[in-house]
C-alpha cells in the first residue's frame, strides 16, 4: 500500500489542527521537526498556509505520525467542529 493510500485514510488535518496539537504540547516548529523528520523551514511553509495540511503525502503523515505518538488525538467534524486534544495515557493516569 502507498503512503498516499495510507494518508487518505483518515480524516483530513488541517493547519490550525497542527498548530493546535503544537500548542497543547507545548512544541515549537523545532521540536516538530525534530520529532518527525521534517525540516523546520518546511514546517513553517506549511502553517503559513490556510485549509488541509498540503504538501507531499508522506511529508503530512510524518507531521500527524509525531503527533499522534506524543499523545494528540485529531477530532474531525462531528456537528462540533475540528479540533485536538491529549488522549489519556493507557494506564488512565
Amino acid at each position: 500500500m502507498s503512503i498516499e493510500n495510507l494518508s487518505n485514510r483518515g480524516p483530513a488535518v488541517t493547519i490550525r489542527q497542527v498548530k493546535a496539537a503544537r500548542a497543547l504540547l507545548g512544541w515549537s516548529q523545532g521540536d516538530l521537526a525534530a520529532h518527525s523528520t521534517v525540516s523546520e523551514p518546511t514546517i513553517a511553509r506549511l502553517e503559513a498556509d490556510e485549509g488541509l495540511l498540503g504538501g507531499r503525502p508522506d511529508t503530512a503523515a510524518k507531521i500527524v505520525h509525531a503527533l499522534t505518538n506524543a499523545g494528540i488525538e485529531f477530532i474531525s467534524e462531528n456537528g462540533g467542529g475540528l479540533g485536538v486534544r491529549i488522549m489519556r495515557p493507557a494506564d488512565g493516569k
